[in-house]
């Protein structure tokens, strides 16, 4: 199941340092995501941000108002994400 990640911001140099980092980190962790760079301020509104960059994800703000760290990252993206297909009652047959 792929993660949704949003990044929020209007082009600033935080708003590109932020993608990049999420980028990276996603990269690095193999994980499974579709990353979309938001940068439309009506659209930003939605998620009731007032200050950038954010970091949403699954259509929830995680990250607001700074750069995130490696740890905010980790929180928000693999701390927090459920473990898919480790239900016992789930079958692996082909």
């Amino acid at each position: 199941m792929s993660v949704s990640i949003k990044i929020l911001g209007t082009g600033c140099t935080k708003c590109k340092e932020t993608d990049d980092l999420v980028r990276n980190f996603v990269s690095e962790n193999s994980i499974d995501a579709k990353i979309e760079k938001v940068e439309d301020i009506m659209e930003i509104m939605k998620y009731d941000v007032m200050s950038t960059p954010a970091v949403v994800i699954n259509e929830e703000v995680k990250i607001k108002g700074k750069i995130p760290s490696r740890t905010d990252l980790e929180d928000a993206l693999i701390n927090n994400l459920k473990v898919v297909g480790d239900d016992k009652n789930t079958c692996s047959c082909s």
